[in-house]
């Protein structure tokens, strides 16, 4: 399953964050890439102890926490300290799939990376190429979102990123560790909680047909969910 979710972040936040970005140390990107993914990755990054980084990722978490349409498509139980990276004129990423367990700095905390994420930090026109593009059971899907958005796509998924050929493309970049760990019985939740929300709005709260898809959910949820 691959998810928009739109303005994780403001305008104002996407300025913030670009502005605090554009005073800090970039390196290269492939100090978080495994053996094999290396070798496809050119791009630069923010060192993940930068005090920057951290005080940008707080940010992004505390947003996150706030995104129902997040919240609802990932079922979330840990997230990896949102990165920074960026991809000037030349630079891509090859065809990888990420690592399949990350590791917290400090806490040593392991992360199964059930779901990726890029969370973009450029506007679309500011920059030609630089194509999320990921490899789903239903085809390529290319992916060039505005600033502020984000993407949701399994960790399990071949992707790539197409060469810049003008500007200079930002993002964070992270990943999740679902409480739902098969990607169709989260797809399921995700449609069914969507459903529950549009029913609601006709409905209202109380109305039988919602009280009992609720109930499905959480049945769901609670024979799915690993805590």
């Amino acid at each position: 399953m691959l998810v928009r979710v739109e303005a994780v972040l403001t305008k104002e936040e996407v300025a913030h964050c670009r502005s605090v970005l554009g005073g800090t140390l970039w390196i290269d990107g492939r100090v978080t890439a495994g053996a094999q993914s290396a070798l496809a990755k050119h791009n630069l990054q923010v060192p993940e102890d930068a005090p920057q980084a951290r005080a940008l990722s707080e940010m992004i978490l505390r947003a996150l926490g706030k995104s129902q349409m997040f919240n609802s498509a990932a079922v979330p139980l840990r997230v990896f300290p949102p990165l920074f990276n960026r991809y000037d004129e030349g630079m891509s990423f090859g065809a990888h799939v990420d690592n399949a367990i990350r590791f917290i700095p400090g806490p040593n905390i392991r992360v199964r990376t059930d779901l990726s994420a890029t969370l973009f930090l450029t506007d679309p026109a500011d920059y030609d190429g630089g194509e999320l593009v990921i490899e789903a059971a239903y085809g390529e899907q290319s992916v060039k979102f505005a600033a502020g958005d984000m993407v949701l796509y399994p960790s399990s998924s071949l992707h790539r990123v197409e060469p810049i050929t003008r500007g200079s493309r930002w993002s964070s970049f992270f990943w999740i560790q679902s409480m739902v760990k098969d990607d169709g019985e989260r797809t399921t939740l995700f449609q069914l909680d969507q459903s529950i929300t549009r029913a609601r709005a006709d409905l209202g709260d109380t109305h039988e047909a919602v009280l009992g898809l609720t109930a499905v959910y959480h049945n769901l949820l609670r024979r799915w969910a690993e805590v």
